[in-house]
């Protein structure tokens, strides 16, 4: 997928759930600096979904209250591809010639194939 594509996605349209900083921490039973710590380590990714939203994560990226499992290591994949965090999200949220979109992959315990699209793509 082209890069400038997933820099302009309107990820309000595309993630069907926010949540603020503090919410997310309540769902994973952390501290707000763990969650700021998460996403600096990109274990975690957050974006503004609209103009004046404030930086917010993606709610299926939390699945039992835990981080989905593979998410942090496909973060990871795609930052050394050097796509940021918004572009990361779009990515992932994007159903682009793949049965489902990643985060689907990723939340059924699929993401074996999800991380080796990352890969090509952040080559």
């Amino acid at each position: 997928m082209d890069i400038s594509r997933l820099a302009e996605a309107d990820l309000a349209a595309l993630v069907p759930a926010w949540l603020d900083w503090a919410a997310t921490a309540e769902a994973l039973g952390v501290t707000v600096g763990k969650v700021r710590t998460m996403i600096r380590e990109h274990e975690l990714a957050a974006a503004v979904p609209s103009p004046g939203a404030g930086q917010q994560v993606p709610a299926d990226f939390i699945q039992d209250g835990l981080v989905v499992k593979g998410l942090p290591g496909l973060l990871t994949i795609l930052h050394d591809g050097r796509y940021d965090d918004r572009e990361c999200i779009a990515w992932i949220f994007t159903d682009d010639d793949y049965p489902g979109r990643p985060i689907d992959a990723l939340r059924e315990n699929r993401g074996s194939e999800v991380k080796r699209r990352a890969q090509a793509i952040s080559l």
